[in-house]
């Protein structure tokens, strides 16, 4: 086996990409204090064409050297709009017909292998703050709660993980 060269991996430009069918799923991030993980949401949501992330309360917003460092220019590709309020933009995303999902370790939450997901519908995925989580008042208004298996000491993921996680799982259910 031979590694592949960048040019032969027959990837979008940046016209390419705005132009390109997106897949139905939308990001939002609630209050995302580290600037790394900010720009490695938007490198996965470039890497699975998604079509929108949402930068909500304290979540920082491009241009930054830091979200560039690990964006590499996603920010660029992939469409983003700042909110002060989550609970707004949950609102009017749910007013349009989006399914809302908070990924959060609550009662009664589905884990992330059983959600059943209808490639009918387009689904906006909130990821809370590296410590509190998802805000209790956006839990409450999603319409679901998906919780990511885990098997070892630790109580969570690093939200850069679990944006990958999560919308692989769901890109993979709804492209293929």
């Amino acid at each position: 086996m031979r590694k592949l060269k960048n040019n032969e991996l027959n990837r979008l430009d940046v016209t390419g990409f705005k132009k390109a069918e997106k897949t139905p799923l939308i990001v939002i991030l609630d209050n995302i204090r580290s600037l790394n993980n900010i720009g490695s949401v938007f490198r996965t949501a470039d890497a699975f064409l998604i079509q929108k992330i949402y930068l909500c309360g304290i979540t920082a917003r491009p241009p930054h050297k830091d979200i560039h460092k690990t964006a590499l220019g996603a920010t660029d590709s992939v469409d983003w709009v700042y909110a002060d309020s989550t609970i707004s933009v949950l609102e009017q995303l749910k007013n349009d017909g989006v399914k809302t999902i908070s990924i959060e370790q609550v009662e009664g939450a589905v884990s992330l292998q059983d959600f059943k997901i209808d490639k009918t519908e387009t689904y906006a995925l909130i990821f809370g703050n590296e410590v509190k989580g998802v805000q209790q008042n956006v839990v409450n208004l999603s319409d679901y709660c998906i919780e990511i298996p885990q098997f070892g000491t630790k109580h969570s993921l690093n939200i850069s993980v679990s944006v990958g996680l999560v919308l692989w799982e769901f890109v993979k259910n709804i492209r293929f």
